[in-house]
């Protein structure tokens, strides 16, 4: 059966809004809204304005976790500042998840790569999740979109390198490359078993460069804006956002981004995620004017 994907060319905070309210999933409980809070001297993150609808619409609370490479988010301390500084805090309750130890530790006991996956310990907390992503390129993983969120994303710092390192987190820089792609398949299917389908994913295709919003120094954007999707699936969305990439012909861009993707060999965490049968590659675009 095709997972629905629902799509606008309209790029508007409202638009995010209205999406969700015609997909039709409700999210209850506490929601965790995982968001990327965009890396200090990045020019292309979504701000929190353009998320302000939707979350208020949920009740959620912004989450995020540290990163396990040097910047102005690798600490609990440089990290709340940033939140700070791109007004995160002036709009909504916000939650470092892995603030402070330990890590929540789930189980992958059907991951190809990795058995476990190290997650902030505050995703406890929470009985629902609303994933918001950015669509773009990403240095590592080819792509960045909800597959990349809910594993990286909602990694802890820990878990971040324990992805990278497809299992041992000292080799996070020097791990078979492949073997880092399936691993991130794999932790993504233990944050959708925790909810156990109380999980939205939204994915923006906005200001789409072929670095990641972690990216102090990125390059512009290079393809003109596609569009919002919004699904229940996060592996047909993402899909659904290479396959718009690679059918928008006339955009002068759009071999550089995919370039940046296949060079990466980022399909793979696609392909490796749908092996683990949490979603499906095949969906069905509704578009919505």
């Amino acid at each position: 059966m095709k997972s629905k994907v629902y799509f606008s060319k309209t790029i508007t905070p409202e638009k995010v809004l209205e999406l969700y309210k015609t997909l039709g999933k409700e999210l209850t409980g506490n929601v965790a809204v995982k968001v990327h809070s965009g890396e200090v001297g990045n020019q292309n993150f979504l701000r929190p304005d353009f998320w302000k609808p939707v979350v208020d619409y949920v009740g959620g609370t912004v989450v995020e976790c540290n990163t396990a490479y040097d910047g102005e988010r690798n600490t609990t301390k440089k990290h709340l500042k940033t939140l700070k500084v791109h007004g995160w805090n002036d709009y909504f309750k916000v939650d470092l998840l892995d603030a402070e130890g330990p890590d929540l530790e789930l189980s992958v006991p059907n991951g190809r790569q990795i058995k476990k996956n190290y997650v902030g310990k505050n995703l406890k907390n929470y009985d629902s999740l609303l994933v918001l992503s950015h669509f773009k390129g990403h240095p590592m993983g080819g792509y960045g979109g909800a597959l990349k969120q809910l594993s990286i994303g909602i990694a802890s710092s820990y878990g971040k390198a324990y992805i990278h390192g497809a299992g041992k987190p000292d080799e996070m820089w020097s791990a078979d490359h492949d073997s880092f792609l399936r691993s991130m398949a794999d932790a993504a299917s233990s944050v959708v078993e925790y909810f156990k389908g109380n999980a939205v994913y939204v994915n923006v295709m906005k200001n789409m460069s072929v670095d990641c919003d972690c990216c102090a120094v990125a390059e512009d954007p290079c393809m003109k804006d596609i569009g919002i999707l919004i699904s229940l699936d996060p592996i047909a969305i993402d899909q659904a956002c290479l396959d718009l990439v690679y059918a928008a012909k006339d955009d002068k861009g759009r071999d550089h981004l995919i370039e940046r993707i296949e060079s990466r060999n980022g399909a793979l965490t696609i392909e490796a995620a749908s092996g683990l049968g949490f979603g499906s590659r095949e969906y069905e675009l509704v578009t919505i004017a």
